[in-house]
């Protein structure tokens, strides 16, 4: 698949909900994952290979009370990497109700799988 296909896949699934299954589809067996730096402790950190990625990802789902609303942007393609704004209005256990906004930025491979997951927000 070329990089846009990619792209345009991974954003059309996420706006389904659908984010395990583009991992699935579209992710190489030995991804990574990466938050910025300065995370609270406890918080989801970086992590590499497809398993951790799911385990993550039930972790994160798992910390959610109730999802209010979100949004994904159209990707803008780059050579090899695509980039995407997410926002998500959800009540977490642990902290109550936030909006989070974020930069996701993808690498797809030459066998066209994303290797590389890496997100910008704003920590604390």
């Amino acid at each position: 698949m070329s990089v846009e296909t990619v792209a345009k896949r991974l954003v059309a699934l996420c706006r389904e909900g659908k984010y395990e299954e583009a991992q699935k589809e579209l992710y190489s067996k030995d991804a990574e994952s990466i938050e910025p730096d300065g995370l609270p402790p406890g918080a989801l950190g970086n992590v590499k290979g497809l398993d951790a990625i799911f385990e993550k990802g039930k972790k994160f789902q798992e910390s959610i009370e109730q999802v209010h609303g979100g949004e994904i942007s159209d990707p803008i393609v780059a050579g090899n990497w695509f980039s995407c704004i997410m926002t998500l209005d959800v009540t977490m256990k642990q902290y109550g109700r936030v909006n989070m906004s974020e930069v996701c930025v993808y690498h797809v491979n030459k066998d066209g799988k994303i290797d590389k997951e890496q997100f910008f927000y704003d920590v604390g």
